[in-house]
């Protein structure tokens, strides 16, 4: 049966056969011959049909995965398994994906990517705002879905050269560790958020639009109307300004973009 045929996953697809288990290798030869981790996604959604497509596809693109039906089957996985990136439907039985999108950023938890019908501007920036990565609406393209996957897992690969510790007011952002503190105290940080204040980093005192911020992020799209880039500016300054109302480290420059001032200086 062919991907088009599934709800929710758009475009002709390989066709997939039914299995009994994900194949979930640990290790896998790279083009050089040395073996490379594997990473682990977990698919959290109540479509049974959907979520098994979705993980023989992602594992027959070399991901170790694995499945749950709701929050419960998703915190019981967490508990004993590595995951590296987790899917996540946002109508879920019980505890809805919002919810559990915002418990898994608060605690520190992998890179989520939110999947729904509700493809609505507003129902992306409320998942954006609660801590996803990305977000993508279904009926998808399971090409795209792969794109996004990697450039989120890309993202957080990413570090600085070792020892490149950055300062500004009372926040150290160490970007060989990926690891942001406030007064001595760990702020976690989503995969975006952290790839947002590396930017910011590396271009202090620097005027960056939000082309240019999108540019730095990769793996978004650009559609004029899309509110993510403020979306996460507005979730960054919660963490790092002393009043977020008043930003005196991420200024908004008007008709320009964002300005990261390290000193706090106020203009």
């Amino acid at each position: 049966m062919a991907a088009a045929n599934f709800p929710g996953i758009a475009g002709k697809g390989p066709w997939l056969p039914r299995v009994a288990r994900v194949f979930q290798p640990e290790t896998l030869e790279g083009s050089d011959g040395m073996t490379e981790a594997i990473q682990h996604i977990l698919v959290v959604d109540d479509d049974a049909g959907l979520r098994d497509l979705v993980m023989r596809y992602l594992a027959g693109n070399g991901f170790g995965v694995a499945g749950a039906g709701d929050a419960g089957g998703l915190r019981r996985h967490l508990a004993s398994h590595p995951v590296d990136l987790i899917l996540l439907d946002i109508m879920l039985p019980g505890e809805d994906g919002l919810s559990v999108a915002r418990g898994l950023r608060e605690h520190g938890g992998p890179p989520v990517i939110m999947l729904s019908a509700r493809g609505e501007a507003v129902d992306r920036i409320v998942g954006l705002e609660v801590g996803a990565d990305d977000y993508l609406a279904k009926p998808f393209d399971h090409r795209e879905l792969l794109a996004r996957i990697r450039a989120v897992l890309r993202r957080g690969r990413v570090a600085a050269p070792a020892g490149r510790l950055f300062r500004f007011g009372p926040c150290v952002l160490d970007r060989e560790r990926r690891r942001l503190t406030r007064n001595g105290e760990a702020v976690p940080l989503s995969g975006a958020e952290y790839a947002l204040l590396k930017a910011f980093t590396e271009h202090p005192e620097q005027i960056l639009s939000r082309d240019r911020l999108v540019d730095l992020l990769r793996g978004y799209d650009r559609s004029p109307f899309d509110r993510m880039v403020d979306v996460r500016v507005t979730r960054l300054r919660r963490k790092i300004e002393p009043d977020p109302a008043r930003p005196v480290y991420i200024r908004t420059v008007r008709g320009e973009g964002y300005l990261f001032t390290p000193d706090g200086a106020v203009a």
